[in-house]
């Protein structure tokens, strides 16, 4: 595995990217032809993916598995292919993997127009998200980040449902905004760091040595954390979430929304927390005043909404609030439970986008208000999405994978702060009253009038083109719900060797 490891790691990013570039350069290939390259281009990053959690062995505990590095020819800027897996990334490179498959499999079979560029994209968007998780050079982090970010702006304003330019044109601004501010974070830790490279490695070699000051501490956190935090949807930088998402085409939105919108978070657990632990202390109640407001407002603007596709967007937003306040924790425990909580989270809002997705497909409309009785033609659509409404609201039970990881954060959060706690089991019930709202009138509510004319009609349950990706996402749910060590093992093991939160920081001298 010393030398099939590091080629899994580079072919996850090189073979989608490689796919996706074909598929744009031969536009006219046989839809036999396109069908296979596609399967390849999705299914080679979970084969790889699943090898790589199955023998990942680091030598120390907290270390980086499968590393390779490679040439760039910007060696003296300190910037270098540096590619690896520790327990932090192993979790979301998997959930990358199991999702970018799902939303391959549903675009097969979503008829979109252009198909085949569509998959391109898509396919140029997965490379990019398997390379962000893969990075140890904090550059390629970036890079990879905004090379899956910019088929997102395309797939929106080409493929999109309603207002689709408008929700394109402001993910772009606030997007934009938000990397910018966490590229400058970056570069003022580089300068400031002297470790004259991008590598995250030498960087906490360095840092081990020289801390930074608490004020560079503070201003460089400050913008990684907002920066970060509009990627993410962190109150009151939010509204270009749902909007987006409402507009995106489905697997975009599975994509962007189940895996991409974890970057920032992903971004200050491994980066920003562990270099700069004096950083998060200073920010630690701000966070969580931001973070409630996500929890709650948009918790309650959440129960307001008609559309399905706009509230499966606000309750992902609202999700997230769980996240920051983990990390706000200022414990191992914490950011333990926000790991596991986005790979949940993350199955769970790529699953509920698909069905939502198959709702519309026979109902014709996204209004849960003009909806109801489905359940009598659609048993097993009904089946599924009731299974991911209960683990998207944390219901405990077997298999169901959000539990986990909301419990393990309410309980860093208690240890925290007690009041805060309670405020955050508000949106436990918020969270189950929209969610089992939206399966009452779905599909066991009296139909309207109108809508008997579509029951009437001829509809069609769950397709297989339609059930093999959602039984993907529902598989890998279940399965990190019945065993959540399979990955809380690994990522507690780096954390603990990683995170680092002292009460108080020492005012160092800059090397």
């Amino acid at each position: 595995m010393n030398e099939l490891g590091p080629n899994l790691l580079l072919g996850s990013i090189g073979v989608p990217l490689f796919v996706g570039i074909l598929l744009l350069a031969y536009r006219n290939l046989p839809a036999w032809v396109v069908r296979i390259v596609v399967w390849i281009g999705f299914g080679l990053p979970l084969v790889a993916a699943l090898t790589l959690w199955w023998s990942y062995a680091p030598v120390t505990p907290g270390g980086y598995d499968f590393v390779s590095q490679y040439s760039t020819g910007l060696e003296a800027l300190g910037i270098s292919l540096h590619l690896g897996l520790n327990g932090v990334a192993l979790p979301l490179f998997i959930l990358a993997a199991v999702v970018g498959l799902a939303a391959g499999l549903y675009a097969l079979s979503s008829g979109a127009e252009r198909l085949s560029h569509y998959l391109a994209l898509l396919l140029i968007m997965q490379a990019g998200l398997m390379g962000v998780f893969a990075s140890i050079d904090i550059f390629f982090f970036y890079l990879f980040h905004e090379l899956a970010l910019i088929p997102t702006f395309i797939m929106i304003g080409v493929w999109g449902g309603r207002d689709r330019h408008y929700a394109a044109m402001k993910m772009t601004i606030y997007l934009t905004v938000g990397a910018m501010l966490s590229l400058a974070g970056l570069i003022v830790l580089y300068v400031k760091s002297g470790a004259e490279s991008f590598d995250l490695i030498a960087m906490r070699e360095t840092l081990a040595l020289w801390p930074l000051t608490e004020t560079v501490q503070h201003n460089a956190f400050g913008l990684l954390l907002f920066g970060f935090g509009i990627l993410v949807s962190l109150f009151p930088f939010h509204t270009w979430a749902p909007l987006g998402y409402g507009a995106a085409p489905s697997s975009a939105a599975m994509l962007h929304a189940g895996v991409l919108k974890k970057f920032g978070l992903y971004g200050l657990i491994q980066i920003a927390v562990p270099l700069m632990p004096g950083g998060i202390t200073g920010w630690a109640p701000l966070l969580c005043w931001l973070a409630l407001g996500n929890v709650i407002v948009i918790g309650l603007i959440t129960l307001t909404q008609r559309d399905l596709k706009q509230m499966i967007g606000y309750s992902s937003v609202m999700h997230m609030g769980y996240a920051f306040l983990g990390i706000a924790a200022l414990s191992v425990l914490g950011a333990g439970g926000v790991i596991l909580l986005m790979v949940a989270h993350g199955l769970t809002v790529a699953l509920l986008f698909l069905l939502a997705t198959c709702v519309h497909h026979r109902s014709q409309t996204f209004d849960m208000e003009e909806m109801g009785g489905l359940v009598k033609k659609t048993p097993v659509l009904a089946a599924f999405f009731t299974f991911a409404v209960l683990a998207s609201i944390g219901v405990p039970g077997p298999g169901l994978a959000n539990f986990w990881g909301e419990f393990v954060i309410f309980l860093a959060v208690w240890d925290y702060h007690a009041v805060t706690a309670a405020l955050l089991a508000v949106g436990i019930i918020l969270s189950a009253v929209y969610g089992l709202r939206a399966v009452a009138k779905i599909f066991l509510g009296r139909p309207t009038e109108p809508f008997r004319a579509t029951l009437d009609g001829e509809i069609k349950d769950l397709l297989w083109g339609e059930r093999l990706p959602a039984l993907l996402l529902i598989i890998a749910l279940l399965g990190i719900g019945l065993w959540p060590r399979s990955l809380t093992d690994a990522a507690n093991a780096s954390l603990e060797a990683n995170y680092q939160l002292p009460t108080q920081v020492v005012e160092a001298t800059e090397p």
